[in-house]
């Protein structure tokens, strides 16, 4: 290689760098990423404290615990301009290389793409369970539980051959060996994989489909005792809302080059009202936001599954014409959302409660709502990783 080759490629590289330095300075912070789905990192503050020298003796404060250097990574690479392009491309790259696999997502044949279940925490899982437990002891009603296994259980047989799979039944055995006062749900590790064959999850998200929510619709009404009211799906008659959706999975895994999934409702909205109070500290009302079982205005979104209840919300009460049925509470994850339009035909009231947002007392709203039975239901995932269920026995 020539000297004059080398200093070009040096100065080529150089003038790269200085680019995309300056392009990173003057390109204003973006607060969210509609390709991802996600609010993205904003540029992390470092104060005078932190640097004091009361901090550096003690090994406390942001910069001396190496939490701002993180917090700044993190905040460098979401802010990183034209960053889509660049999580596009290497799952490109990875792809042509002839690996299956990008950013935690499987590239499966049939265009599925299946986020990988790692080995959870073991210490986490225990710690979770046993707040399930602590609640289903002091609740004062009924309480059921249940673990939605996602794509990478019921669909593993789609995997590439040899992909790192954690087992998710490990953490429904380890529910049924620490939870004794609250009934656990298995059978929607039955009825989801008889029906693995079918639409019972999204291809580019993490969700199940309305489908899918359906058989978990009729699987949780068998473990609360209530099979006997089951609506057959025949009698449902299945709207498309969108053939354009592309969810969290493909907004994640980079990959551009699948079909969109197609999104159904089942369950008419007649009769049913939605709010989403906020209460504050000692349980006054401060407002109380109405919303549509399915607002429609998501469909012309990248974020098109808050159609479903219109999306996250601490509290959400679903009112129902049945006043002689039971009140449920529902604890949470966004799973839930295309489920509870099925559940409406069976309960009075329907109140969601997302732990990751609401923080008074569970057990405190139960008594103050009236509610009849509770139940607790993630996906494994999510329940896996949560640490805000620390707030379930309060």
């Amino acid at each position: 290689m020539s000297k004059k080759y080398s200093k070009f490629i040096t100065c080529l590289f150089c003038g790269l760098l200085a680019f995309l330095f300056a392009a990173n300075a003057l390109t204003p912070d973006k607060d969210f990423s509609e390709i991802e789905n996600r609010s993205l990192a904003q540029r992390p503050k470092l104060t005078v404290k932190d640097l004091s020298i009361g901090n550096l003796l003690t090994d406390k404060g942001a910069f001396y615990t190496g939490k701002f250097m993180s917090d700044y990574e993190t905040y460098v690479t979401d802010q990183f301009v034209a960053r889509d392009g660049w999580v596009a491309t290497k799952a490109w790259s990875e792809r042509l290389s002839g690996k299956q696999e990008n950013n935690g997502v499987y590239f499966c044949d049939d265009g599925s793409l299946i986020t990988r279940f790692d080995q959870p925490d073991e210490s986490r899982v225990e710690k979770n369970l046993g707040y399930v437990e602590k609640f289903a002891q002091s609740a004062g009603v009924p309480v059921t539980f249940g673990l939605i296994p996602t794509q990478a259980h019921v669909w593993a047989e789609k995997l590439p051959q040899g992909a790192p799979n954690a087992d998710q039944a490990a953490v429904l055995s380890k529910a049924q060996q620490l939870i004794s006062s609250a009934a656990v749900d298995t059978r929607l590790w039955e009825t989801l994989p008889a029906h693995k064959d079918e639409a019972v999850f999204y291809r580019t998200d993490h969700h199940w489909t309305s489908l899918g929510a359906y058989y978990g619709y009729a699987a949780l009404m068998e473990t609360l005792g209530r099979a006997d009211e089951i609506i057959p799906l025949s009698q449902y008659e299945k709207t498309t809302v969108s053939t354009e959706f592309y969810g969290t999975v493909f907004s994640s895994s980079g990959v551009r080059w699948v079909e969109p999934d197609e999104m159904d409702v089942y369950v008419p909205e007649d009769g049913v009202t939605v709010t989403s109070p906020s209460y504050g500290a000692n349980w006054e009302l401060i407002s109380e936001e109405e919303r549509p079982l399915y607002d429609e205005s998501y469909l012309a979104k990248k974020d098109k599954y808050s159609m479903f209840l219109g999306g996250q919300q601490a509290l959400g009460v679903v009112k129902t014409a049945n006043a002689d049925k039971p009140k449920l509470l529902l604890i949470r994850d966004s799973y839930s959302d295309s489920l509870v339009p099925f559940l409406t035909p069976h309960f009075s009231e329907i109140h969601l409660m997302d732990l990751r947002y609401f923080k008074l007392s569970p057990r405190e709203y139960i008594a103050r709502s009236g509610i009849d039975q509770a139940l607790v239901l993630y996906s494994v995932p999510n329940f896996v990783t949560d640490a805000n269920m620390a707030w379930l026995p309060r």
